[in-house]
């Protein structure tokens, strides 16, 4: 008997086991798994027996009351049949496993599919179906794999993989995130088009978090071309009659070319160019000339229509027009997904130029009680920037306690991001005026500063005891 056989063997015997010492019949077993009892006679005792799939093998380890990944080190028989591999049973498996984190089946397959290259297509699979599940952590051994082991960087396969890995490698870590952008940033050009739009869109987000805006200005500057070409492709396909399918793409097309203008002109913004950002702002401010426009795409555009509203309030006010403040007030309350970024604006004007804003501080106390979503590094950075420029404005107007608990709230979202720089700022900040600070404050700067020594610096940002607006 060969071994593929013996084990084979040893996971039905293990289920007539649990059968015999629970005193199930199949039909009762039916009833329990949801498993058709002619489905389960041919698992069990079929001669040569029914290939089993992890759904069923999961199902079974429910009516028994087994943990998740029951006998899953014996499944490995039913995913090669005569040392074939059955790609139907391996990619569910090798899901399942990384799902529950058995590491061990996955090295045992791995190693196995690894005897054949062709085999990679297999491990394409599984890493895209997790990525597509949301599951983008399990995702990313899966094609670290298809990288190492696929050494032609011009198959399409091999792209994607490591756009993929780019994208499953994002967080809140500014180090890391930098490192993704190098890694991928070579190959951005030999996507597909479809990805390539998602790619640079991505690539000018995380580069936006990173502050690098000379990047964000390239990359903003590749897409807006690109989007071009595929709008007037897909225009010129339609107009001489050519059946032509769009481009599948994670947005609508409006959204790529509109992004292109929009990153643009907030990267100029960040650098100081005011006047030069207000040029690109016309560029998406009304994009209902934009043909192709389904129900989704007309949303787009309206999105894109008030951030150019907001936008220009914002150049505006950085500009130092304090005239505009009551209409951007308004229009921020009417729009409340837009508070953030123009307090941010607010704030930094005012500290730019001195003038007041306690009052429009007042007005959005809950709004800012509410800034806590730090699970991804652009959200984080922003919250950063509105809690430091709202930091220099009290300590600079001898608000000083609040503007030290701010201070030191600053100084733990710097950790959370990795973000050096901002590191630099909050201290250098916090020492100029330390003698405002409080005994509570000095032992909670003392703390922060205790953990980062000691390389501690997880903790979530609501062990500190600040306080609110």
């Amino acid at each position: 008997m060969g071994e593929g056989k013996t084990v084979q063997q040893s996971i039905r015997s293990e289920i007539e086991q649990h059968l015999k010492e629970r005193g199930y019949t199949l039909t009762r077993l039916s009833e329990i798994t949801g498993i058709n009892q002619g489905v389960l006679s041919d698992l069990l005792n079929r001669i040569p027996p029914r290939a089993m799939t992890i759904g069923h093998l999961d199902a079974l380890a429910h009516a028994f009351e087994q943990s998740q990944g029951w006998l899953y080190e014996l499944y490995e028989a039913e995913c090669f049949v005569e040392g074939r591999v059955s790609r139907s049973r391996v990619v569910p498996f090798l899901i399942r496993c990384a799902e529950i984190g058995r590491q061990d089946c996955i090295d045992s397959i791995v190693s196995k599919l690894l005897d054949n290259q062709k085999n990679t297509s297999i491990l394409f699979q599984v890493a895209e179906e997790l990525f597509t599940k949301g599951k983008r952590k399990e995702s990313v051994l899966f094609y670290q794999l298809v990288i190492d082991t696929d050494k032609n960087s011009h198959n399409e396969r091999f792209v994607i993989a490591q756009y993929r890995l780019f994208r499953a490698l994002q967080g809140t870590d500014s180090e890391k995130n930098w490192g993704a952008v190098i890694q991928f940033d070579p190959y951005r050009k030999r996507l597909p088009e479809n990805y390539q739009l998602d790619a640079l869109l991505q690539l000018a987000n995380v580069c936006f978090s990173l502050h690098k805006w000379k990047d964000v200005e390239r990359y903003a500057d590749e897409l807006r071309e690109l989007a071009t070409a595929v709008y007037q492709d897909e225009l010129r396909g339609r107009n001489i009659n050519r059946k032509i399918l769009p481009l599948k793409t994670e947005r609508h097309l409006v959204v790529y070319y509109g992004q292109g203008f929009l990153l643009k002109s907030a990267a100029l913004e960040k650098q100081g160019l005011y006047e030069e950002a207000k040029e690109y702002i016309s560029g998406y401010a009304d994009l209902s000339w934009f043909e192709l426009l389904d129900e989704t795409g007309q949303m787009e555009v309206e999105k894109f229509r008030q951030w150019a509203t907001a936008n220009h309030y914002t150049l505006d006010v950085l500009l130092g027009n304090i005239d505009v403040l009551p209409i951007y007030t308004r229009f921020l309350i009417d729009h409340p997904k837009e508070i953030l970024s123009g307090l941010i604006a607010i704030m930094e004007s005012a500290n730019k130029h001195g003038f007041l804003v306690d009052g429009i501080l007042k007005q959005f106390s809950n709004q800012i009680n509410d800034f806590n979503d730090y699970d991804n590094l652009i959200q984080t950075d922003r919250y950063f920037r509105f809690r430091y420029e709202l930091a220099m404005y009290r300590l600079h107007n001898g608000q000083y306690v609040n503007g030290m608990e701010d201070t030191l709230r600053c100084l733990v979202l710097s950790t959370i991001m990795k973000n050096d720089s901002g590191f630099i700022r909050c201290v250098t900040l916090f020492e100029a005026f330390r003698s405002h600070a409080t005994d509570q404050q000095k032992r909670e700067y003392k703390r922060i500063m205790e953990g980062i020594r000691n390389e501690e610096v997880d903790f979530a940002i609501n062990s500190i005891s600040f306080g609110t607006v």
